[in-house]
């Protein structure tokens, strides 16, 4: 019974150790990055390059842009995820309440080398957002705070090959931060909780390829591929406020003074995207996007202490699907204003839905504008709401972590974009 008890609290540690933050594009790679594809919930994201963003949407269209071009966005974003248990949860607290004000943005530069020959920048958060529920939420046990974010400093070349077809390729420097807080359940009467915290930085790289191809005047497809990437963390927990009977469990395991190692893969992702204009007023755009989650849900854990062990967790996470349309309206010579709906895909069902990573399937609604201040300088507005509805849970982990169950109501983000693109 004493070595089951052992076995209990070192994997619920574990599980804890691997938890994983929330975001809304089907898995936690962003569309929305300060970009005008805000404005058309980024419908045509591999095919319209029309301005420098598209250094990062597809290094190939850059082969479009007669001059060099600096994009600037800034792209406040406020989540909604707020939690009602049911009768069915067996932990007392709060209900939780994650809802916040974030900050984003991207700047991305495209440099004419030669008229068939561009190079481009980009520095952009696309992977990762963060939950902070209160401390006494019904899931602190789960998780209290976290935060897995990455910033992708991405170099970039692209070659028009021939009037209809352009090549371009990047390689994503990408810098992620893993910090996270929960709850420990000292398992005694009247006694306080505990606490548990991990954090760790670390770098890797992904690929990002385009293709651009032009078969007449005013009509493109593009398609894309980002490769996979390797995040690996590294940290010895750091426990407090433990009472004198957990303490003394964990230490006899040897994991107080143990180092947690957590890794998993950046997905693959591939885009393709199509532009097409009517008349002189008139566009239409499209997208069809496949993302790999399942690999990301297989998370590499170790756990060095006395004995060292490791394992594969495997989330059940899955592949998602992407699918948009939207289409953009000419008003005038300065005006130009875009629209989109995009629908992703779930990660995960409602039975592995987790307080960690409370993802369903999601709908875009975009609406943008922007104005021609100048011949070399553009303003813009973009605006998406994306709605993921009511997202069922129900999550049971024994009697450290107990059952929560309940639904989060109305899950959604707000995303507003205002960026400039500058030409010289």
């Amino acid at each position: 019974m004493k070595n089951l008890m052992f076995n209990m609290l070192a994997i619920t540690l574990l599980v804890m150790a691997i938890a994983l933050p929330q975001a809304q594009a089907g898995g936690l790679y962003l569309y929305e990055l300060g970009t005008p594809d805000v404005g058309a919930a980024a419908a045509g994201w591999a095919a319209r390059a029309q301005d420098a963003s598209t250094v990062f949407t597809n290094p190939a269209g850059m082969t479009r842009l007669d001059k060099s071009e600096l994009l600037v966005g800034i792209q406040p974003l406020y989540l909604q995820a707020e939690f009602s248990p049911d009768s069915n949860t067996t932990t007392s607290g709060l209900d939780g309440d994650a809802s916040t004000w974030l900050p984003a943005g991207g700047l991305y530069y495209v440099h004419n080398l030669m008229p068939k020959l561009k190079i481009g920048l980009s520095t952009v958060g696309y992977f990762g957002l963060g939950l902070d529920y209160e401390d006494d939420w019904v899931g602190r046990y789960y998780i209290q705070e976290i935060k897995l974010q990455a910033l992708g400093i991405q170099p970039a070349l692209a070659y028009q090959v021939t009037d209809w077809l352009s090549f371009g390729a990047g390689v994503v420097a990408l810098y992620g931060v893993l910090d996270q807080k929960a709850a420990v359940n000292n398992l005694g009467p009247n006694q306080d909780d505990g606490k548990l915290k991990i954090e760790d930085d670390d770098w890797t790289y992904q690929v990002n390829l385009g293709v651009l191809v032009a078969p007449r005047k005013g009509t493109r497809f593009g398609l894309t591929y980002l490769s996979e990437g390797d995040l690996e963390f590294k940290d010895e927990p750091d426990f407090s406020n433990l009472g004198p009977g957990l303490e003394a469990i964990l230490r006899a395991q040897g994991l107080l003074d143990a180092e947690i190692e957590v890794e998993f893969t950046m997905p693959q992702a591939v885009m393709l995207s199509g532009y097409h204009e009517l008349n002189d007023r008139w566009a239409i755009m499209g997208n069809l996007g496949w993302q790999d989650w399942s690999e990301f849900g297989k998370v590499g854990v170790t756990v060095a202490s006395e004995d060292i062990s490791s394992l594969t967790v495997d989330r059940n996470y899955k592949d998602t699907w992407h699918v948009a349309v939207g289409g953009q309206y000419r008003v005038a010579d300065p005006w130009l204003l875009t629209a989109g709906v995009a629908y992703d895909s779930s990660m995960v069902d409602d039975d592995d839905r987790t307080p960690d990573l409370p993802l369903g399937e999601q709908w875009r609604f975009g609406l943008g504008a922007s104005y021609d201040w100048s011949e070399n300088l553009a303003l813009g507005l973009g605006y998406t709401f994306l709605w993921g509805g009511d997202l069922d849970m129900d999550v049971n982990r024994g009697p450290l972590a107990g059952k929560v169950s309940g639904t989060y109501e109305n899950a959604s983000m707000n995303f507003i974009n205002f960026y400039l693109n500058w030409k010289f």
